[in-house]
């Protein structure tokens, strides 16, 4: 077994990567790593290739030989190459796919960017069955074309072709992060913008978070998964036969209530929290398909979430850095 790993130094293909070749399941297995910005060290199994897969030469290159593909490799608010990559590059993957010999199966890691996440209103949980709906911008865009361009390649050519669709993925203290109010705030919303100030500033200092509540006043839930989680559903879908042309929805079992969020750092660490009104809307991101065909679980819970994010300390040698805006 010889995986092409797009994306390979990211946050999702350094864990997984990790998981894989500790697994004594996948033992044998090979990696190729397609790397862009950085690269990972090379070892007895793993192979570093560079290159942009929206280069022809480059993606038949990485495909060349592999059995599997983990295709992770996107872009986020950058118009200027969202389309060369997340388009362009994966049609080029997928046509020197579909030509290997060796090729067996590919697994795209998708968002519920497309499916819109908060920004649209739903009144039921959000199953895989629900029309792509892209939010403003090309990134959301980008998730869908993905997502399609994966559809039609697997009915056109009766490939083996599965997509893991993820909502916002958390490691370290990202979590503890995306609720800062200070200059350490991680995603979106970006909360010291929203507030006055001086309010942001003291908030930043007293580890105050927002309550973010929803169109209708209620406090919002929003979808996450942790990467462990994620690793591990990967791991789930490799070589299993039922992925076959299949997608499925990889989270917590249940959303992230920011008024849930707000008692439970209230009662366990003391931090207070302020309210935040949006026009988003709660949604819930049902992940029994892949519950019940990949036999996964997830292990983390709101509670773990937030605890394994206030816990980290980052080494001064991990700094955060982004190496994409958005």
């Amino acid at each position: 077994m010889l995986i092409l790993v797009t994306g390979a130094t990211g946050k999702v293909g350094r864990h997984f990567i990790d998981r894989l070749l500790a697994d004594k399941n996948f033992a044998g297995a090979k990696v190729r790593a397609l790397c862009h910005n950085r690269v990972l060290e090379e070892t007895d199994r793993i192979s570093v290739m560079r290159g942009s897969i929206a280069e022809r030469e480059v993606a038949e290159a990485a495909i060349a030989g592999v059995t599997h593909v983990v295709h992770l490799a996107t872009c986020k608010e950058t118009p200027e190459i969202v389309i060369d990559v997340t388009v362009k590059g994966l049609f080029w993957l997928f046509e020197a796919f579909r030509q290997s010999p060796s090729a067996q199966q590919f697994v795209l890691i998708g968002g519920d960017a497309a499916i819109g996440h908060f920004f649209w209103r739903r009144e039921a949980p959000v199953t895989e069955a629900i029309p792509h709906a892209a939010y403003p911008g090309c990134y959301a865009l980008s998730k869908v074309l993905e997502e399609v361009v994966l559809e039609q390649f697997g009915i056109q050519y009766d490939l083996n072709v599965c997509c893991l669709r993820a909502p916002w993925i958390m490691e370290k203290d990202d979590f503890k992060a995306s609720l800062s109010f200070g200059d350490d705030h991680f995603g979106g919303p970006d909360w010291k913008t929203l507030v006055p100030a001086p309010d942001a500033a003291r908030y930043a200092k007293e580890g105050t978070v927002p309550l973010l509540r929803d169109a209708d006043g209620r406090p919002l839930r929003r979808n996450f998964v942790h990467v462990d989680d994620l690793a591990s559903a990967i791991l789930a879908a490799l070589d299993n036969p039922r992925t076959k042309r299949e997608l499925f929805n990889v989270c917590m079992d249940r959303p992230v209530d920011y008024g849930e969020v707000a008692d439970y750092l209230k009662r366990t660490r003391g931090l207070d929290a302020i309210d935040i009104p949006s026009q988003y809307h709660s949604t819930w991101l049902d992940n029994a398909k892949a519950k019940n065909t990949l036999g996964w679980q997830p292990r983390y819970d709101l509670a773990r979430l937030i605890d394994a994010a206030y816990d980290y300390r980052r080494a001064a040698e991990d700094q955060r850095k982004v190496w994409y805006p958005g």
